[in-house]
């Protein structure tokens, strides 16, 4: 099958770059910028909950490089064809710069880096949680672009105005040359944009308790996986019907839906508490919160002087990080 047309939007010509002969690829670079737009914006949120930034540094130190082997594992894993199958190569399961990065072993290799590392700083593991979800949507959207530099991992064949342009060294076997396909990565950057934007314009209007945001974000993320999973042609492995990312994406979202249950029931403190703090000390109780937030904004809330008790948790030596 093939449409054949002449407008659309053009992939980049060029994805290499070398710095003399040290190559700059793009894929890389888009995934670096991500990351550093993503941490920093997550340390700032930690910080208007009463936190430390240096504590979000440190987890960031943890969690991208198990990040990192978690998605490509992820993606090796699902897709060893390339790899292990028939006229494979399995040294190219090390070139991360040629794409084929998992989402979902990078989340859960993640979230196991950010673990230790919470450990480690005796902090509680929900507000770092919350402050790194609308953040992580926004590295995600940044990200996709990379698969735009790639030409990979596009839909099925369109017509639309917007119809992305693939040229012949990219263009999948049976379709014809000018042929447009639907930009899922565009597709898939925009939403994450229009999540992040969503979390933050429902934290500002009510109050979560911690861990509810992070589950607003599986949810919302696996939302829109779903659907643009199904518009991709590339090759994938398939369980009933399904390609076995929508199949992940179902079993996510019912993941996020039970957290942010949970968590509500829970309603656990939103600002930073350290390890071993009755939630009680921290002047964060549920009550506490439901009478402060028509007036104060969540990222506010945290710093108001009623409560008449630092919720600040300071990371910078160990007697600091103990609870009094």
């Amino acid at each position: 099958m093939s449409v054949s047309v002449a407008a659309g939007i053009p992939s980049p010509s060029q994805s290499v770059w070398y710095l003399g002969s040290v190559p700059l690829r793009a894929y890389g670079i888009i995934i670096a910028v991500g990351m550093v737009i993503g941490v920093w914006w997550t340390a700032r949120r930690y910080v208007a909950r009463g936190g430390n930034a240096d504590t979000i540094y440190d987890v960031a130190l943890w969690a991208i490089p198990f990040g990192v082997v978690g998605a490509r594992l992820y993606h090796v894993v699902t897709s060893p064809e390339a790899y292990f199958g028939p006229g494979g190569d399995p040294v190219l399961a090390l070139q991360i710069w040629r794409g084929g990065l998992g989402i979902w072993g990078g989340v859960a290799f993640g979230a196991l880096g950010a673990f230790i590392a919470v450990r480690r700083a005796r902090v509680a593991f929900g507000p770092i949680a919350d402050s790194l979800a609308p953040a992580l949507l926004v590295a995600q959207a940044i990200g996709r672009w990379g698969n735009w530099f790639n030409q990979e991992l596009f839909g099925g064949p369109t017509t639309v105005p917007w119809g992305l342009q693939i040229d012949a060294a990219h263009m999948p076997i049976g379709y014809a040359a000018g042929t447009l396909f639907h930009p899922t990565f565009l597709y898939e950057s925009l939403w994450n944009l229009v999540g992040a934007a969503l979390i933050v314009w429902l934290e500002r209007r009510r109050r979560f308790a911690a861990g509810q945001l992070f589950g607003m974000y599986l949810m919302i993320y696996t939302a829109g996986r779903s659907w643009i999973e199904m518009m991709r042609i590339d090759d994938a492995h398939t369980v009933l019907g399904l390609r076995l990312n929508v199949w992940t994406s179902l079993v996510v979202f019912a993941v996020g839906l039970a957290l942010y249950l949970v968590a509500g029931r829970l309603g656990r403190p939103r600002e930073v508490v350290c390890v071993g703090q009755p939630a009680e000390d921290a002047g964060a109780t549920t009550s506490d919160i439901e009478e402060s937030e028509d007036t104060q904004l969540p990222e506010e809330a945290s710093m108001r002087d009623g409560a008449g008790v630092e919720n600040r948790c300071e990371a910078d030596s160990e007697a600091e990080r103990e609870c009094p």
